[in-house]
């Protein structure tokens, strides 16, 4: 069977420590690959590598590391098909979906596309007499991200373009569940002609992790995962002296008042709520009715849409919703389920009736839409990030209560509000303890040349990923100020001057 390796130093680079995972098909439940996962000795090597093709790339101008990364972009778009086909394959979600993470990975390369400008420092003249400083920005070193399996190609793409145009050079350690797209990347940057050692992918599991938190010759650290693993990784990393930005779980809420387009509302949150089967750190997984009409509205027309959702492989062109990642992960979700059930909630639709009829998919790791009303906010379903397509909704009698049970929840990451009303919606984004609000909008993640990020136990570390922020991340500040003593230039340039 196919065993996917490490790719360091522009090739593909055998594992050392003999020890493998299984990757499955998750639409046919069946094992595809083995990735292999990686020995303390197997990341140093890694670290080796790219620590040496630092000293060379971080002198590269930023105009020409530019160049570097548009032809890695146009590569990208060249193949945004079979990337998409790829992450189908491994991760279960529909090609459309995948198409979609795709372009938003592809979005970031273009801004870190703009580099020459994104490092501009600032200056002013005359800070004392004849006295001037300047900023400089300038880069790290090695850097590592440690990637989920939800979006395998979109996060990683959302840190090591950005750490590249900066300067650094980039570790990646991609979820061992979907490890291919990595590979797949890697390889369409050394045709773009990133030299060899730049970007490094080590497959793994928690000894890759920890070889690379502890490492002295890695400089900062990027992390998207559930709060607890985003938690560890801030602490380990930050007592070995690292820059770490780690993005936690969430419970992302959607409040819709009594004067929202329930039409559209109701559209976006099905897909907010059960696009990529739950598996979004962005997904909606609260709903929040403000009065019993909109409740009741809610609840009928939510039920209408989840008989008709299409469940179906990441091949189906028809199919609006794929599998799960594995069967660990499907177990997980029905055990919450139940525990919603035992609690009180009112299981409207129960999406452990789905069972998939087509030929070769029986043993996928299918799971349908799934609706609790009526719940509250001591419920473990409400409380805990279930990672699936489960939606709960709270009613609740007013716009101030909302508000009250969004802030009280641990998780800050995103959040938003359906209404009419201008006054609620800018009390609401003003007033809301959330990174990421959305007026109108189900799913409001920032485009590239913003940041993301969240709040509370969403977010450990100061910074958010890309936008000013990723820049902020990737490079250290350095101040200089001059004073020049008094004199004649002599000697004549007639040469136009170049950038290179």
């Amino acid at each position: 069977m196919h065993i996917i390796n490490n790719y360091i130093d522009g090739k593909t680079v055998k594992i050392s420590s003999g020890r493998t995972s299984d990757v499955f098909n998750p639409a046919s439940g069946k094992i595809i690959a083995k990735v292999g996962l990686s020995s303390t000795e197997d990341v140093d090597f890694a670290v080796a590598k790219a620590k040496s093709a630092f000293e060379s790339w971080s002198k590269i101008t930023p105009l020409k590391r530019s160049r570097i990364m548009n032809r890695f972009r146009d590569l990208l778009e060249q193949n945004t098909d079979e990337m998409a086909a790829l992450i189908s394959r491994e991760h279960g979600k529909v090609h459309s979906d995948a198409l979609g993470e795709v372009i938003r990975g592809l979005e970031v390369v273009e801004f870190a596309c703009g580099a020459p400008h994104l490092l501009k420092g600032e200056m002013s003249e005359n800070v004392g007499t004849d006295i001037d400083s300047h900023s400089l920005r300038q880069p790290l070193g090695v850097v590592a991200g440690i990637t989920p399996f939800n979006f395998p190609a979109m996060v990683p793409m959302w840190m090591f373009p950005i750490a590249l145009a900066c300067g650094n050079t980039f570790i990646l350690k991609p979820s061992e569940r979907d490890p291919s797209i990595a590979i797949y990347y890697a390889k369409l940057m050394t045709e773009a002609g990133f030299p060899d050692g730049v970007f490094n992918v080590v497959q793994g599991d928690k000894s890759a992790v920890d070889g690379l938190l502890k490492h002295p010759d890695i400089k900062a650290v990027s992390f998207v995962g559930s709060t607890p693993i985003a938690k560890y990784i801030y602490e380990i990393g930050s007592a070995h002296g690292k820059r770490v930005q780690a993005l936690g779980g969430a419970k992302n809420h959607m409040l819709v008042m009594p004067d929202a387009d329930m039409e559209a509302a109701v559209n976006g949150l099905m897909g907010a709520a059960y696009g990529s089967a739950g598996e979004r750190c962005m997904a909606i997984s609260v709903v929040i009715a403000v009065g019993d009409d909109v409740a009741e509205k809610l609840k009928k027309a939510i039920t209408s849409s989840l008989s008709s959702l299409k469940i179906g492989p990441g091949t189906d062109p028809n199919a609006e919703m794929g599998p799960l990642i594995n069967q660990q992960h499907l177990e997980r979700v029905e055990k919450y389920i139940h525990s919603g059930v035992n609690q009180g909630a009112e299981l409207v639709v129960d999406g452990r009736e789905f069972k998939m009829d087509k030929e070769g998919y029986e043993n996928g790791f299918f799971l349908g839409g799934t609706f609790f009303d009526n719940v509250t906010s001591e419920m473990k379903i409400y409380k805990e990030e279930i990672f699936g397509p489960v939606l709960s909704m709270v009613r609740v009698a007013d716009f101030e209560e909302a508000v009250r049970l969004i802030n009280n929840h641990e998780f800050g990451n995103g959040t938003s509000i359906f209404t009419r009303d201008g006054d609620s919606a800018r009390t609401f984004a003003h007033n809301i303890q959330a990174g990421m609000v959305g007026i109108n909008i189900p799913i409001p993640v920032p485009m590239a040349f913003h940041s993301f990020g969240g709040w509370k136990s969403s977010l450990f570390g100061i910074n958010h990923m890309h936008g000013t922020d990723g820049i902020r991340f990737y490079t250290q500040l350095k101040t200089i100020t001059t004073k020049w003593p008094k004199g004649i230039r002599s000697g004549n340039e007639f040469i136009m001057p170049t950038m290179d």
